[in-house]
């Protein structure tokens, strides 16, 4: 399967952040830069102003690592999964879209709190109670994770729903730290999670889960 270059020799490629979700830039890749965006696992474009074959990050160093790609139902546009060196935009943003016309927030919380805690890790912060934990060590993790575990079954059995919610975002924010110190990614974890759930459509099959 690939896209259709007789309908029209010039396809729209969105690209976006493959852990993120985040749209990072629309561009347009002919048949040779799809060819070489396959060989090469990086993107390549067709730039219209420039009428040239682009390599995303060819002088910048910003160069993205194609991690996934789909085509749409009438093979006439590409979205690409890629992994982000640097920033996508030549204005030095992250993201090309940044603009906000309607306010929306499309933030990753789970992926902002894995980049905090890994932030804190390398860059520690005076009474950081995160840089706290890393300090202490993985036991010191295990016990705060046994213990809002805990406290989330109590907050269950009150039927206390705001209580419960504090302490279901307690016990997620440890079990990051404790990502973080096992050297577990949250992405490893959506693998896992897509592995044990897969989804066909808008059916959902849950695969019986093992003693393992």
């Amino acid at each position: 399967m690939k896209p259709d270059f007789q309908k029209q020799a010039l396809i729209p490629v969105i690209v976006q952040d493959y852990q993120t979700k985040q749209v990072l830039m629309m561009a347009y890749t002919n048949e040779e830069a799809y060819q070489k965006m396959i060989e090469s696992g990086e993107t390549w474009f067709w730039s219209r102003s420039r009428q040239k074959l682009w390599h995303k990050g060819e002088e910048s160093g910003h160069f993205q690592k194609v991690k996934g790609m789909r085509l749409d139902c009438d093979q006439d546009t590409l979205l690409v999964f890629v992994e982000q060196t640097g920033n996508a935009c030549h204005t030095g943003a992250y993201s090309c879209f940044y603009d906000e016309v309607i306010p929306f927030d499309d933030s990753d919380i789970f992926a902002d709190l894995e980049k905090q805690i890994a932030d804190r890790k390398a860059h520690p912060v005076e009474k950081s109670y995160t840089n706290y934990l890393l300090d202490q060590g993985v036991d010191k993790v295990l016990k705060k994770v046994g213990e809002e575990a805990s406290e989330v079954i109590i907050a269950s059995k009150n039927l206390d729903k705001t209580e419960l919610l504090g302490e279901i975002d307690d016990l997620l924010y440890h079990l990051f730290v404790l990502m973080n110190q096992t050297d577990l990614s949250l992405e490893e974890v959506r693998k896992k999670a897509r592995e044990r759930h897969q989804i066909e459509g808008n059916k959902k099959e849950f695969h019986t889960r093992t003693a393992d």
